[in-house]
């Protein structure tokens, strides 16, 4: 099954760490395609709210200046990703125009499309990055659940996964999409990782709240509660194609700050990318959304994916 990722590139150092980011996963990955979208400011400045009432008047001459500039920015990123290995027909991009927040575009454009994952690099964390995560992917954060979000920080060198693994429905659907994503990948290694803070932890799941998605009769053979559901993880990601022989099982631990332990953990085993099941946008404050969040937050030189 084709695998097809959307790119968000504006030129800048954090989207061409996303590319090379890319690279580094897929660069022999036939079975995928990348969109690569920039998405340019109409800005009401320049008159184009006639827009609103027009839609047949056409861009002013800044926006056509802008899309010329974000057309250059794409044209690089492909040609960075042919040179490494994508054929031509793998990689498409598209520059749009809106009069609303680029991240609220980004979030539309990926909804209307049909992808597997959505990707975008932040600014850091130090003194030249925005507050928290830099608005776009801070917004990206609050308003995209319908696409698995990958948030890339800093350069990522290492291929390696470090999956948070919960008693949770959320925490399978995250394991099942890196399960699809990364089938077939001899060069990934998978590390499974239980941590939860020494102040309290989210209670396992009820066995039935599994059943809409796995069946029950899966669930009756694979739900280990009260493992942390380590073999049910295990099991998807080797029932979707990831040899067994690249999982390997971290035990479990309780600490002050579980987000700070999944980073101190990653480095640890050389991941570069940590994923996580996350809770939707009804219960964004509760626990599980908090700990994804603080470990968005704190990544440097990481990749964190969001998948609910």
């Amino acid at each position: 099954m084709k695998k097809k990722i959307l790119v968000a590139v504006d030129g800048s150092v954090y989207s061409s760490n996303s590319v090379d980011y890319l690279i580094r996963l897929f660069k022999k990955e036939s079975n995928l395609t990348i969109q690569l979208l920039s998405v340019v400011s109409a800005g009401s400045s320049d008159q184009n709210w006639m827009l609103d009432v027009d839609p047949l008047r056409g861009d002013t001459p800044a926006v056509e200046l802008r899309k010329a500039k974000a057309r250059r920015y794409l044209e690089d990123a492909r040609a960075r990703l042919l040179r490494n290995g994508f054929t031509e027909e793998q990689v498409e991009f598209s520059v749009e125009s809106y009069s609303t927040s680029i991240a609220t575009s980004i979030h539309h454009h990926a909804n209307q499309g049909i992808y597997d994952g959505l990707l975008i690099g932040r600014r850091g964390v130090g003194k030249v990055g925005e507050m928290f995560m830099g608005s776009v992917s801070a917004d990206l954060i609050t308003k995209c659940h319908e696409v698995p979000l990958w948030i890339i920080d800093g350069e990522v060198t290492s291929t390696s996964f470090l999956l948070s693994v919960h008693s949770s429905p959320q925490s399978l659907l995250a394991a099942d999409h890196l399960a699809f994503i990364m089938q077939n990948n001899p060069n990934t290694q998978i590390y499974l990782y239980h941590s939860s803070s020494v102040f309290g932890s989210t209670q396992a799941a009820p066995p039935d709240h599994f059943h809409d998605q796995w069946g029950k009769e899966w669930c009756n053979e694979h739900l280990d509660l009260d493992n942390h559901l380590y073999q049910a993880h295990t099991r998807i990601l080797v029932d979707n194609g990831v040899p067994e022989k690249q999982i390997s099982q971290i035990p479990p631990h309780r600490d002050i700050e579980a987000s700070h332990d999944l980073l101190r953990q990653a480095k640890k085993h050389g991941c570069g990318t940590i994923v996580i099941g996350r809770r939707g946008r009804e219960v964004e404050k509760g626990l599980l959304g908090g700990v994804s969040d603080r470990t968005t937050q704190h990544a440097q030189n990481m990749a964190i994916w969001l998948v609910g």
